[in-house]
């Protein structure tokens, strides 16, 4: 891969991050490669994320409208993300130097609010779109519908609409099931729902979502995208969802697999690297 630009993005208030970033400068300069400190522009060959699966959300946005390439290094836990540990960052950027690589391309959601008062500008997911009732007493009710099929009128304190990769992210904490993030898919599942019966769904890609607020007393509930408060929705707005055509380039890790970081996230068992189910 030929880099002559390369950003990297720093994690909020991390000096460690801070670091980190004046020897990559270094190291990439030594290799006539120039770079940017907390930027994101269209002519750069390569975003490299240095915090957590938060720090990456945070450009999701602006590297899918660019199209730029992202490598996440993870400088705490193990991310779904930010999958490059922190120790392995140089022979993984020698690594994507030397074209030995994988670009996974994540699907990504758009929503919009739609109201007596116009449409809103599009925004876009990397994970989820979320209606939240915030401070409310009550359960909201929210009446949802996939293309022109009526799914139900939600009895819930929200609904969390995801893609795969959003899929262990808060659809997880909600009950909701884990998807491949090669699996293009839309996820609907409800935030402890009144009825036990309602169930996540999951649905295609080409799938076009719609929520309406059943409100009462003025209700105004939160819109949420991928943790940034975008909305104050009402009775009388429309929330609609569906797969965007952007897709964020995720580099991936050559040495974390998806389901060895399952297991290393969720704390799962099983047999370990090598032993497989004849061993």
């Amino acid at each position: 891969m030929v880099l002559k630009k390369v950003g990297i993005i720093l994690r909020k208030g991390s000096e460690e991050s801070k670091t980190i970033a004046v020897e990559l400068t270094d190291w990439f300069a030594a290799r006539a490669i120039d770079t940017l400190i907390d930027e994101v522009r269209p002519d750069l060959d390569l975003l490299v994320i240095l915090g957590g699966d938060g720090t990456l959300l945070h450009v999701a946005d602006q590297a899918s409208q660019y199209a730029i390439p992202v490598v996440g290094i993870n400088l705490g836990n193990l991310g779904f993300l930010t999958e490059v540990a922190k120790d392995d960052r140089y022979p993984a950027l020698d690594a994507i130097l030397k074209g030995a690589f994988t670009i996974e391309k994540r699907m990504m959601l758009k929503a919009r609010l739609v109201g007596r008062g116009g449409t809103t500008d599009w925004q876009y997911a990397l994970n989820d779109v979320v209606i939240s009732k915030g401070n409310l007493d009550s359960l909201l009710q929210l009446s949802t519908w996939a293309d022109h099929d009526y799914i139900t009128t939600y009895r819930a304190d929200g609904l969390i609409f995801s893609t795969p990769t959003g899929a262990t992210a808060y659809n997880l904490s909600a009950g909701g099931p884990i998807v491949h993030p090669s699996l293009h898919s839309i996820l609907v599942t409800p935030i402890c729902p009144f009825m036990l019966d309602s169930r996540p769904v999951l649905l295609a890609a080409q799938t076009t979502l719609t929520s309406k607020l059943i409100a009462q007393h003025n209700t105004t509930v939160k819109v949420i995208v991928d943790g940034r408060i975008c909305w104050d929705m009402q009775g009388d707005h429309t929330l609609e969802v569906m797969a965007s055509d952007r897709t964020l380039q995720l580099i991936a890790s050559p040495k974390k697999g998806y389901f060895e970081i399952l297991r290393n996230k969720l704390g799962w068992g099983g047999v370990t690297r090598g032993q497989g189910h004849n061993a």
